[in-house]
């Protein structure tokens, strides 16, 4: 049985559009934060953003008090990946930047406002279906092809060799067993632009060993002898058709790499998330629900979980919450769902203030990756609270 997950590198041009939008929230959050904001005055926040052949067009609502210079932004956020000539693809310095943000909408905003909303607290900024998964196949509880995929990307982006440029994806196949223990990994697939004026004397043959080494480093124990290395199958791939040169960017496009790696039984809901206010439980609830789930396995309650959690627009409490453990949990799914509804509050209320989401810097890291990181939401802090009350309930039965 084989099972792979892909990732992509901040130069890949959806992560790049990611990355503009969340750096647009952290600005007006830093401003926000220096006007005096509260949780009752937060921004209200969804930033769209479109790149293609040099041209970026953000888009969106906002609701702010503040000012914050969305050309600026655009500009220093693709400078900061390394994009700062055509020759990669796509120049910061001179891009084209159309800003079409307009105010959010007065029926939005009445219902995640406690001040204005019909139940005097803050609602969730939208219905949504939210997953939350954790398993323990790593210290991190995430799936080794997530963990594995994730390190590898880290790696080539942290590696300083200018022969990569910025943009870049990879895959991982990992080989289990018949009882789903991971064993090795099978495939890496790593495809990388190519910057050939870093070519010392157009040596092409001396690329693919530098990026095999890369990608052995970090995977460590997991490969072998027999680990195929695919690195970039087309035979071609130059930077100067890379980034929005070849392909257009657009945020919330690569949820299946942020959200577990296409892992089975990790299922993917809501929205993009990096691009939203925390209001919006596309945003919070991404984060509640990979909490809830994290402690969960992290108490010994189950080797596998997932999280359902349904939200309606301008009501704070979720609607439902579902568990799934796979048939590994040591109580029953359903007294799960009971010790969720009481010891963790997945209003958006609650989840901001738990994990500190109206801190700009937050919004900073996470176009790279949602999880595996010193994240609050990555916290194993309800453990003994879930063991306590896992134990009664298997003395009753």
């Amino acid at each position: 049985m084989k099972i792979t997950s892909e990732s992509v590198k901040v130069g890949h041009p959806d992560i790049v559009s990611d990355s503009i939008a969340a750096n647009i929230i952290a600005a007006i959050l830093d401003e926000e934060n220096r006007v005096g904001m509260t949780i009752d005055t937060m921004p209200h926040c969804g930033i769209e953003v479109f790149l293609g052949k040099g041209l970026c067009i953000v888009g969106g609502e906002v609701a702010t008090r503040v000012y914050v210079d969305i050309e600026k932004i655009v500009r220093e956020t693709v400078l900061a990946i390394g994009y700062c000539d055509y020759y990669l693809g796509l120049n910061g310095n001179s891009m084209g930047i159309l800003n079409t943000i307009i105010p959010q909408s007065q029926d939005i905003n009445i219902g995640t406002r406690a001040d204005l909303g019909k139940y005097k607290e803050i609602g969730a900024g939208d219905q949504g279906i939210i997953y939350g998964f954790a398993c323990d196949e790593t210290p991190e509880l995430l799936p080794l092809p997530y963990v594995l995929v994730n390190t590898m990307m880290r790696a080539f982006e942290g590696c300083g060799n200018p022969i990569f440029a910025p943009d870049g994806k990879g895959q991982i196949t990992v080989e289990y067993t018949d009882d789903g223990v991971p064993l090795r990994v099978a495939t890496v697939l790593m495809s990388n632009a190519i910057d050939y004026r870093q070519v010392p004397n157009n040596f092409r043959a001396s690329i693919e060993p530098q990026a095999r080494q890369i990608a052995w480093d970090c995977l460590g124990k997991w490969v072998d002898e027999k680990t195929e290395f695919l690195f970039n199958p087309t035979g071609e791939w130059q930077a100067i058709n890379s980034c929005s040169a070849a392909d257009s960017g657009v945020t919330g496009r690569k949820l299946v790499v942020q959200l577990y790696g296409g892992y089975p039984g990790a299922q993917l809901g809501g929205g993009s998330v990096v691009n939203k206010s925390p209001e919006k439980v596309d945003c919070s609830a991404t984060f509640g629900a990979r909490y809830v789930a994290k402690n969960i396995v992290a108490a010994g309650l189950a080797k596998k979980c997932s999280v359902q959690i349904s939200y309606a627009i301008g009501i704070a409490r979720p609607v439902s919450i579902y568990v799934n453990t796979f048939g590994t949990g040591i109580i029953s799914n359903n007294k799960i769902e009971m010790m969720i509804k009481e010891y963790f509050d997945l209003s958006p209320r609650g989840m901001i203030e738990k994990f500190d989401l109206l801190n700009g810097d937050l919004y900073r890291k996470i176009p790279k990756t949602l999880f595996m990181d010193d994240y609050p939401w990555e916290k194993a802090d309800m453990v003994d609270e879930l063991k306590r009350t896992a134990e009664v309930h298997e003395k009753k039965t």
